[in-house]
């Protein structure tokens, strides 16, 4: 007897168990749920808890309340100046409106199809009414506002609120990009080899500016040097002339002597000259020529004597 009112028990337990489980479902924080009865919607649940529903009647959808992505496929727009753009965009949304988005699209399959399929429409729409440096550079901002509000005036209609659209990449094709890489290439080239030319051109003026300049201090230099020299050569010259004025035979006999220093070095010197010969006539005659009379000049000094003879003789102390 307790035997059969334990196995009741448990049974009933079992079927209790059963039953809630068929019976009661829960909603969390992120999920919003649909209550369909036969396929028809009954009831919309959008707080989180615990909810029941009717067995094998009614079945429950849920979604989900967080932000979604769509993530396009990379395609080519021509923008208004005839070039080729490709772009990659993005999109976050959410589902506002459950029991519409049920019955539009039914769930995130078809509802990122159908997104899919306006984004890329609103992409080349804008896109294509703007210019190349207008999307790449100028005016992307104003022009993710106009896509995100023309997709979002078509998500509405599937219970969908678009919150942001923004492009990832915006570039030009590869071959575009290339010969754009090449010519930009070009115009730095052509850049270097005019800054380079300037700076040739500089170097050669500032060069023959220098060289001009070391010309100019040059010429100054030699103008100076030879003025000088010929200044000392007068005072020389005034000097020799004050001296032959006073005593023209010693004159005479200072420049043979002058003359012998210069060409009676010291080695293997060899001259050939008449015997009659202007240069030794101090070799040959002390009054200065050949056949000069003695009787005219003074009495030659040790000196001339000394050189005459081209003996050295130590001087004696007076």
């Amino acid at each position: 007897m307790k035997r059969t009112a334990l196995t009741v028990l448990l049974v009933l337990i079992g079927l209790a168990v059963i039953a809630a489980y068929l019976t009661l479902f829960t909603v969390y924080q992120t999920q919003q749920a649909l209550v369909l009865e036969f396929g028809k919607p009954k009831r919309l649940i959008t707080e989180p808890g615990l909810n029941y529903k009717i067995p094998f009647i009614q079945n429950v959808q849920l979604f989900d309340k967080r932000l979604l992505d769509l993530d396009s496929a990379p395609q080519e727009v021509i923008a208004a100046d005839q070039k080729r753009l490709v772009v990659d965009a993005f999109a976050r949304w959410r589902i506002t409106n459950p029991l519409l988005f049920y019955q539009s699209v039914n769930n995130e399959t078809g509802a990122r199809t159908q997104l899919s399929a306006f984004l890329e429409a609103a992409l080349r729409r804008v896109l294509g009414a703007a210019s190349f440096e207008a999307v790449v550079r100028d005016d992307r901002n104003d022009l993710m506002r106009k896509i995100t509000s023309e997709l979002n005036a078509k998500a509405k209609s599937f219970g969908i609120t678009v919150v942001d659209v923004r492009i990832k990449r915006a570039d030009l094709p590869e071959a575009n990009s290339l010969a754009i890489y090449r010519r930009m290439q070009t115009e730095r080239q052509r850049e270097a080899a005019e800054i380079r030319a300037e700076g040739e051109e500089a170097s050669r003026r500032i060069r023959a500016d220098a060289d001009r300049q070391v010309t100019v201090v040059k010429a100054d230099a030699t103008g100076e040097s030879e003025r000088i020299r010929g200044t000392g050569d007068a005072e020389k010259n005034r000097v020799f002339a004050d001296a032959f004025g006073k005593d023209a035979d010693f004159f005479a006999f200072y420049r043979s002597m002058q003359a012998y220093k210069g060409s009676l070095r010291s080695g293997d010197t060899r001259m050939l000259l008449s015997p009659d010969s202007q240069f030794f006539q101090y070799f040959n005659d002390a009054a200065g020529g050949p056949g000069g009379s003695s009787s005219s000049l003074p009495k030659p000094t040790a000196t001339e004597d000394r050189a005459r003879s081209g003996t050295s003789v130590a001087p004696s102390s007076p």
